[in-house]
């Protein structure tokens, strides 16, 4: 009776772990007005939904171009928490361009209307007022856009996802990706930071 007691109590522990594992592993289910795909407010990894996140360069071994990633709880968005710091420079006499990436997931925004974030440069170091954002889904579709008039105060950006001409399915969003190019770069070294990644409804 006692083998058998044990043998039911491991093989429900058993059955309940695949259930996680099985969950874990299902692209997540986007409800609401709004989904909070980043705010760092836990100031480590995965993201809200997940995934992973961090910061990438054209050529790691040119020493005079790249970005870092890393939490301020200074420079946030809110009361709480923290934001990103995206410390960046393209100042290379070889062609440089860099960010952040952030991995969403196969997430279904399709039912979504925007995408949406907090920005500001910093006012001591300097920033570009100008950069790339892309979205990417699993059928290698890139969607790309340009946000212009940063400033050093918070702003929230609000992009309709159908100006990202490249992508025509939301259902299966893997990636979104923020890119520095030293053509377009109104200061060639600064620092950005980022709030609050998201996508939101319109209002009826």
């Amino acid at each position: 009776m006692v083998k058998k007691f044990v043998f039911l109590t491991v093989l429900a522990v058993m059955v309940c772990a695949a259930g996680m594992a099985s969950a874990a592993d299902k692209a997540p289910v986007a409800s609401g007005s709004e989904l909070i795909v980043a705010d760092f407010d836990s100031g480590e990894k995965p993201n809200n939904i997940g995934g992973d996140f961090g910061a990438w360069s054209k050529d790691p071994t040119d020493f005079s171009q790249g970005c870092t990633e890393s939490f301020d709880s200074v420079n946030r968005y809110g009361a709480k928490g923290f934001g990103m710091k995206l410390e960046y420079s393209v100042e290379s006499k070889n062609p440089a361009y860099n960010g952040f990436w952030l991995f969403l997931q196969n997430l279904d925004a399709s039912k979504y209307d925007n995408l949406a974030f907090r920005v500001k440069g910093d006012a001591k170091i300097g920033y570009t007022t100008v950069f790339k954002i892309e979205l990417k889904n699993a059928a290698k579709q890139v969607g790309r856009y340009y946000v212009t008039n940063i400033t050093d105060q918070w702003q929230d950006v609000v992009i309709p996802l159908k100006e990202f001409k490249g992508i025509t399915d939301y259902s299966n969003l893997t990636e979104f990706v923020i890119v520095f190019e030293d053509r377009i770069a109104s200061n060639k070294k600064g620092v950005i930071y980022i709030d609050d990644v998201r996508f939101t409804k319109n209002k009826a």
